[in-house]
């Protein structure tokens, strides 16, 4: 599994990534609110820890932006503000959980094991995804855009089932090639370019506005314009 942890005491981190890292995940660490918004945005993670006092950008702001996107990811909220008042603002800011420093260690991973086990439950059940007028039922195996049946290749819908299971996000090159095509590596071609195009002109070309997005530089994104 892939954790994000957000937070600035470098004694409290170093436990953290030591700890997480033990434990078989890959954790990425930023020191400050902005980097940490910035890695939200741009990767896929199973679990962000973000602690509420930060510098740069406050915690709360960060997962109200990353809620705001339509990212689900579990959030479990790291803080040494415990009152009562302090833990129904973070819980109604879009956190899942909140836990207040100082903690245990295996308390913190046996929350972040029912966050993950929770979300995995929600995905299981879900069996229609939507974006805008783009529509995908999982079981029939069809796509649909504004009521109108898309016909699409196997590859292409699960091409699509992952862009609109992370709609609003940048979705990266290599998170394709790794979730879409299997290939831990880059194989020097053009794969996902071509199925990128044809996507493109079967769910967009036909319809005024665009959904599918090239981000320069960073990847693709399932949006609606605004």
């Amino acid at each position: 599994m892939k954790a994000l942890v957000i937070e600035d005491d470098q004694d409290v981190s170093s436990y953290l990534l030591k700890g997480l890292k033990e434990s078989d995940f890959t954790v990425d660490h930023a020191d400050n609110g902005k980097d940490g918004m910035m890695m939200a945005a741009s990767e896929e993670y199973d679990i962000m820890i973000v602690d509420r006092m930060l510098p740069g950008m406050d915690g709360l702001q960060i997962i109200k932006t990353v809620r705001a996107t339509g990212n689900t990811v579990p959030v479990l909220i790291l803080s040494a503000l415990g009152d009562v008042d302090d833990r129904v603002e973070g819980l109604r800011g879009g956190g899942d959980d909140y836990l207040t420093k100082p903690f245990s260690f295996t308390e913190l991973l046996a929350r972040i094991d029912a966050l993950v086990r929770r979300r995995r439950q929600t995905s299981d059940t879900e069996t229609v995804l939507r974006v805008a007028d783009l529509e995908m039922d999982l079981l029939a195996r069809t796509v649909k855009r504004s009521d109108q049946r898309i016909d699409v290749q196997p590859r292409e819908f699960r091409l699509l089932e992952y862009l609109m299971r992370n709609a609003g996000q940048v979705v990266t090159r290599t998170m394709l090639l790794e979730k879409v095509w299997d290939y831990h590596f880059d194989p020097q071609t053009n794969v996902i370019d071509v199925h990128i195009s044809r996507l493109r002109a079967k769910i967009d070309k036909e319809f005024d506005k665009p959904l599918l997005q090239t981000i320069r530089g960073a990847g693709y994104m399932l949006r609606e314009d605004s």
